[in-house]
């Protein structure tokens, strides 16, 4: 599975070539964005972001980690409407599995 960054989708939308990049992707059944949310993004890798979700919506799996849940998304994305339709496209054909509890690396570190 390959490494996808914010960067590199950028970089392709800079260079007109977003939807050739996004399109070599749907190669790949399933993709994986980790930890959405975790590291502040610019106005420009969010919008190229809820771009690569909307492309992907219907053209393969996503899988989508977070440690916030929909509520929050507001933070990701640089306005509500853009949220409200990244977490729609998301939500539409998803099994959502939420995970509760304490951290399993905070309980591995606690138990040194």
């Amino acid at each position: 599975m390959p490494v996808i960054l914010c960067s590199n989708c950028k970089k392709a939308k800079n260079e007109l070539d977003l939807v050739t990049y996004t399109t070599r992707l749907d190669k790949y059944p399933v993709l994986v964005i980790d930890d959405i949310g975790y590291v502040k993004k610019s106005d420009g890798e969010t919008q190229v972001l809820f771009e690569f979700i909307a492309h992907r919506y219907e053209s393969g799996s996503l899988i989508v980690t977070s440690n916030q849940p929909f509520s929050q998304w507001d933070q990701i994305f640089p306005d509500t409407l853009m949220t409200v339709a990244a977490v729609d496209r998301i939500i539409h054909h998803a099994t959502i599995i939420e995970i509760g509890g304490e951290s399993y690396r905070k309980k591995q570190h606690l138990k040194k």
